[in-house]
């Protein structure tokens, strides 16, 4: 699934590599690891938000009618 979304864009071997290079020359390798921990963490977050949205879509609406305002109290 990955590959065909770079394939989208255009990206081939070497620009992956050299991707990988810049990212690697700016964080250095022990903040990656934390880097990508925080996005896993994100990404989680983002689902779980994502699952109760759909349970709440799928939930039955409740059946009870609204009182009726419009009757007049004497």
């Amino acid at each position: 699934m990955i590959l065909s979304i770079l394939l989208i864009f255009g990206l081939g071997n070497m620009e992956l590599l050299l991707i990988v290079l810049v990212v690697l020359l700016l964080f250095g390798g022990k903040k990656i690891p934390e880097l990508m921990r925080g996005l896993g963490k994100g990404v989680k977050s983002f689902k779980d938000g994502m699952d109760g949205m759909e349970e709440e879509l799928k939930k039955p609406a409740d059946k009870t009618p609204p009182a009726d305002q419009t009757e007049k109290k004497p």
